[in-house]
C-alpha cells in the first residue's frame, strides 16, 4: 500500500507556488520560489506514483530520471507533453533557483508552468473536487480493497486511492 501523503505533499507544493505567485511584485526571488515549488510538485508526484508501483525510488531531483523510471516501471502517472518537453528546464528549477542568484526566470514562463502543472495534477485526479467517475458503487468497491481501519478523510484522498486502484475496479 502506498502512502498518499506523498500526493498531498506534492499538491501542497503546487498550492504554495500559486500563493507565492499572488505575492509576486517584480521580485525575481518570488519567481524562483514558485519555480522551485512547481519542480517539487512534479518530482513528488512522479515519486509517489512509483512508490505505489512498489518501485524503490532513489534520492534524486532528476525529472528526466523519474519520467524514465515511470515509463519503464508501468507507473500510472499521466505525464503531460509540456512536462516531457520541458523536463530539462524544470529540473534546473530545483537547485538553480535556490543557489544561483543570477538565475532570472520570466514571469510569463512561470505563469505557463503554473497552468501546466495544474493540468498535470488534474489529469492525475489530484484535486479536492471528487472525480466524477467515482460513483457510490465504485467507492464501495474501492473501500473493500483498502485496509479496514483506513479512514479516507476527504475527496483528495478518495481521488488518489481511486486513481491507484482504478484498473482493478472497472
Amino acid at each position: 500500500m502506498c502512502d498518499i501523503r506523498y500526493f498531498k505533499s506534492a499538491y501542497h507544493c503546487y498550492d504554495v507556488a500559486v500563493n507565492l505567485m499572488k505575492l509576486y511584485k517584480n521580485d525575481e526571488m518570488y519567481l524562483n520560489d514558485v519555480a522551485y515549488n512547481l519542480q517539487q510538485c512534479i518530482e513528488k508526484t512522479l515519486k509517489a506514483f512509483l512508490e505505489c508501483k512498489g518501485v524503490t525510488v532513489p534520492q534524486t531531483h532528476s525529472i528526466r530520471k523519474l519520467i524514465s523510471m515511470s515509463k519503464n516501471n508501468g507507473s500510472i502517472a499521466i505525464i503531460t507533453d509540456w512536462i516531457e518537453e520541458n523536463q530539462y528546464e524544470i529540473e534546473t528549477w530545483e537547485s538553480d533557483t535556490r543557489y544561483n542568484f543570477d538565475m532570472c526566470l520570466e514571469a510569463e514562463r512561470i505563469h505557463k508552468g503554473l497552468e501546466e502543472v495544474k493540468k498535470f495534477l488534474d489529469l492525475n485526479h489530484m484535486c479536492y473536487t471528487l472525480n466524477p467517475e467515482l460513483t457510490d458503487e465504485r467507492k464501495e468497491k474501492l473501500q473493500r480493497k483498502l485496509p479496514k481501519n483506513l479512514e479516507i478523510r476527504d475527496e483528495f484522498e478518495w481521488n488518489c486511492y481511486y486513481t491507484i486502484f482504478k484498473k482493478s475496479l472497472l
